[in-house]
């Protein structure tokens, strides 16, 4: 079957599109499963529309005719960029996923109690005439999960038993998945990413720039000591796994209750060379204190492409006797690796298979929009036994 897959992650800096191929072999009850990404591409949002999805994140507040307004147009952004990879691919989906835009959400005394991603999934299936399979994190939710993150799903399948790698998702947010000699997955949220120093160079440059371009920045400044250390209290960095938090926990006014603390007020260079720090610290400081073992971390999402981030966290990582890899060296490429895991979780949700974030919490993810015509479930199936890539060599573009 063909699925496009579509999100936009916590710092809304881009649509990505991805149409992938599923094509099972083996036993027909729990069969191997082989994706083949055949299009990708990030298309950016309207600057107007980015603003005001930042905006409502950060806290602004919308009537309930706002907020209506907002959850359309995004839903037509997406219909948009669905159509688009339609027409120019030339392949038709069976299934659309859409991962929505998060702009909240909301965990209470440690637990999630509900999560927010705008993006009305009736447009997306009317422009491209397939159903659409959304709301993907709410059934864990219910069930007394986390909801995020869902990287453990298909890390999990992935790679299968291990007992000494972990992969790590350099979005909006970090998060690491540890895997299990059992097949499974701890899957958690350890803090920043690239939300706090996308949110710095946006508010230093009046929104000129909007993230730290190769780390440039980051590699000109210098780390100041008494900000980090200020930083490092953050009470979500104490919690127990399995945990998850978002942007609206990691605000900009954690760096100003920082800089207030350690009595200055950072040049750019050197704050952002301090939050790039930040989120290396963090996230060595998560997989420390997780348990396992573990001797590989591998890295997606945007934030391998920062050279200055990543020699941070190859640093903090190597004193603890963990090497530091990029998921290109398996064959995946990062910027579209999430793209790849509601590909994943689209397959599973429609073969109805249910999955699960933590032990002992196994649902089916999502709702499903009808394509105009309507839609035809296949046979369900008992589960994949196991996940695997195939390469096909295609150009990826940032289309404006």
């Amino acid at each position: 079957m063909i699925i496009l897959s579509l999100q936009s992650g916590t710092s809304a800096d881009g649509i990505d599109v991805a149409v992938v191929e599923a094509t099972t072999s083996g036993d027909p009850a729990t069969p191997e499963l082989t994706l083949v990404s055949r299009w990708t591409r990030t298309l950016d949002w309207e600057p107007e529309l980015r603003a005001r999805i930042l905006a409502y994140a950060d806290g602004e507040s919308l009537d309930a005719g706002a907020h209506t307004a907002l959850t359309t147009a995004i839903g037509q952004g997406f219909a948009d960029a669905a159509a688009s990879a339609i027409a120019e691919c030339g392949l038709e989906p069976d299934l659309v996923v859409s991962h929505g835009q998060t702009v909240f959400h909301w965990v209470e005394d440690g637990r999630a109690r509900g999560t927010l991603q705008l993006g009305e999934p009736a447009w997306i299936a009317e422009a491209t005439g397939a159903p659409v399979l959304a709301n993907l994190r709410a059934a864990d939710i219910a069930a007394g999960g986390q909801g995020a993150p869902l990287m453990g799903l298909f890390d999990a399948a992935f790679f299968g038993p291990a007992v000494d790698v972990a992969s790590l998702n350099l979005g909006g947010i970090a998060n690491l998945q540890i895997l299990r000699p059992d097949g499974s997955a701890l899957a958690f949220d350890t803090g920043p990413a690239n939300v706090l120093i996308d949110a710095s160079v946006a508010e230093h440059t009046g929104g000129v720039l909007g993230f730290d371009r190769d780390g440039a920045l980051a590699a000109t400044g210098t780390v100041h000591d008494g900000v980090l250390a200020a930083l490092l209290e953050h009470p979500y960095l104490r919690q127990a796994s399995p945990k998850s938090t978002g942007r609206e926990t990691f605000t900009l006014a954690i760096v100003r209750n920082a800089e207030a603390t350690a009595g200055v007020r950072l040049e750019l260079p050197d704050l952002i060379a301090t939050l790039t720090r930040y989120t290396a610290t963090s996230v060595a400081d998560a997989l420390r204190g997780s348990g396992p073992e573990v001797r590989t971390v591998v890295a997606s999402g945007g934030g391998v492409l920062n050279p200055s981030l990543v020699r941070e966290l190859s640093g903090a990582l190597a004193r603890d006797g963990v090497r530091l890899r990029t998921s290109d060296e398996l064959g995946i490429d990062p910027e579209f690796k999430e793209s790849l895991l509601f590909a994943f979780l689209g397959f599973c949700s429609w073969h109805r298979i249910p999955v699960s974030l933590e032990h002992g919490i196994a649902r089916i993810a999502g709702a499903i929009s009808p394509a105009p015509n309507g839609f035809t479930l296949p046979a369900p199936l008992d589960g994949i036994s196991r996940l695997s890539l195939a390469a096909v060599p295609h150009p990826h573009r940032r289309t404006p």
